[in-house]
């Protein structure tokens, strides 16, 4: 990565906020961007105009441009793992023959879910869905979101291992009207398969008959799903090229399908497909992921931000903060490039976050007056996701704007402990409203930012190493016979005997 332009960005002048909004009266227009029912604004952030420029210069060196054509083109960027990465064609932005694929696999899903709807599987009223990492993820986000009005099916989607959370949907399902979903890339994730195993002996204790004729199987590896007992009309495959975190738009989105009903999820598609429009047409100083990104990097890379924090200002998105700590952690947690040198500089930020007004209440204490500088991001939707009295919508949104004015102006006393210093950056995201194609498209929108990051900083996005030694030494600690630290042997012996 040429270090001149770096250099650019690192010689950019730091000036305040409230300087930066002094100077251009025009600043506000510059720094927002309208898509897809979602209003952006960076413009109390520290970017300018020039560190924009510097940020395009750097895309050029890196090849963004290019980059991105080949990820919707469909060719190998997923170097080591010697993948392409073809989620945008499950939303009709790829190749021609990979949106066919997509497409034909979206009338196989539609189709199940019209059995179902029409009892062919008997009368279900639950869909259980074990999966973890984004074959839960996802899904758990899209019907918690979109799903509180709909009374289709109850849905529980189950992730953790602990039995604590599978008797939690025990307690509340009827075994005989439950639909068991199972959602794993390769089919052979341990946590989730022993989760599997447990519902369906919870079922056949409760007098089901035929558990295997309620199973549905949502994998890149269909042949498992039969070989593990799911008859092959209720198994859902979708493309390898697909990473578990970016793949709520396929077979693994079925649950919120089936639950919101299938012209919700074609919104849902359609909506992530304006957004992939504009980030791969729209000059990258008008681009939103583009320069979500280059705030990103600017905290990072200049200013030594560790951490980046979203709060949701809305109650329907408490799940977007765990959501976008996999997407961007999981993706852009590397130490070393795509070539496999070493990094030599920050990688992703730490993603935290939690609900609006509860975490002012609990966290917003560091942000205004704390030593670390956090960037802040606050999402919110314009209209109200309830029926009562338009005080609720208008606190809750007047908190979240005020915020960001708090922490950008701050507040001078002579007495520390009651004064606030100020020019800490935010940016907002701005709903019309949330709905399926909004939701769609600011999920979208994270991904991009994904890319872009990623690519800026030389790394690979898309593969998740990371997360296997851990993996595979819980096995080995389970299997038993081998022996680990003194600590962990520890551990175990004082657990199990």
């Amino acid at each position: 990565m040429p270090n001149a332009d770096w250099g650019a960005i690192q010689a950019l002048p730091a000036k305040t906020l409230t300087d930066l909004f002094a100077e251009d009266a025009g600043r506000l227009a510059k720094l927002s961007v309208d898509v897809a029912g979602l209003h952006f604004d960076w413009s109390k952030t520290h970017l300018t105009e020039d560190a924009v420029t510097a940020f395009a210069a750097l895309a050029k060196a890196q090849g963004l441009a290019a980059k991105r054509e080949a990820m919707f083109g469909g060719e190998i960027v997923n170097l080591t793992e010697g993948r392409a990465v073809e989620h945008t064609a499950e939303r009709g932005e790829g190749t021609a023959d990979s949106v066919a694929k997509a497409r034909a696999l979206h009338a196989r899903m539609r189709g199940l879910i019209d059995a179902i709807e029409s009892g062919a599987l008997g009368a279900i009223r639950h869909v259980l869905h074990v999966g973890i990492g984004g074959s839960a993820l996802g899904p758990d986000l899209l019907v918690d979101a979109l799903g509180r009005d709909e009374d289709r099916y109850d849905v529980a989607i189950v992730a953790n291992v602990d039995g604590v959370a599978l008797e939690d949907a025990f307690a509340r399902f009827d075994p005989t009207a439950t639909l068991l979903v199972i959602a794993s890339k390769t089919f052979t994730t341990t946590e989730t398969m022993l989760n599997a195993q447990s519902v369906l002996q919870w079922m056949t204790e409760h007098g089901v008959s035929d558990v295997y004729g309620k199973v549905v199987a949502l994998t890149a590896d269909p042949d498992k799903a039969l070989e593990w007992g799911v008859d092959e009309t209720r198994i859902l495959p979708f493309a390898e090229s697909i990473g578990g975190r970016y793949s709520l738009w396929s077979s693994i989105g079925f649950p919120a399908a089936l639950a919101l009903g299938w012209d919700c999820f074609e919104e849902l598609l359609e909506g992530a497909a304006e957004m992939d429009r504009h980030f791969r047409l729209t000059a990258l100083h008008e681009n939103a992921p583009a320069l979500a990104a280059f705030a990103d990097l600017y905290y990072t890379q200049v200013r030594g931000c560790e951490t980046r924090a979203t709060f949701a200002y809305d109650q329907r998105l408490k799940l977007l903060p765990p959501y976008l700590q996999q997407l961007e952690m999981e993706s852009n947690g590397k130490s070393v490039t795509a070539e496999g040198e070493p990094l030599g500089r920050p990688s992703a930020a730490i993603t935290w976050g939690g609900v609006g007004t509860e975490a002012q209440h609990a966290v917003f204490q560091l942000l205004h007056q704390g030593t670390h500088l956090v960037p802040v991001e606050f999402v919110a939707a314009i209209e109200p996701g309830d029926t009562l009295s338009e005080d609720h919508h208008r606190q809750l949104l007047m908190n979240a704007f005020a915020q960001g004015a708090a922490l950008m102006k701050g507040k001078h006393n002579d007495d520390g402990a009651r004064s606030y210093p100020g020019d800490r950056p935010s940016s907002t995201i701005l709903l019309d409203d949330l709905d399926a194609r909004s939701l769609g498209a600011l999920i979208a929108f994270y991904e991009h930012r994904v890319f872009v990051n990623g690519v800026l900083l030389g790394i690979n996005s898309f593969d998740q190493f990371g997360v296997e030694l851990g993996k595979e030494m819980a096995k080995a600690a389970v299997e038993g016979g081998q022996s680990f630290d003194a600590s962990t042997d520890d551990l175990i012996k004082r657990a199990f005997g």
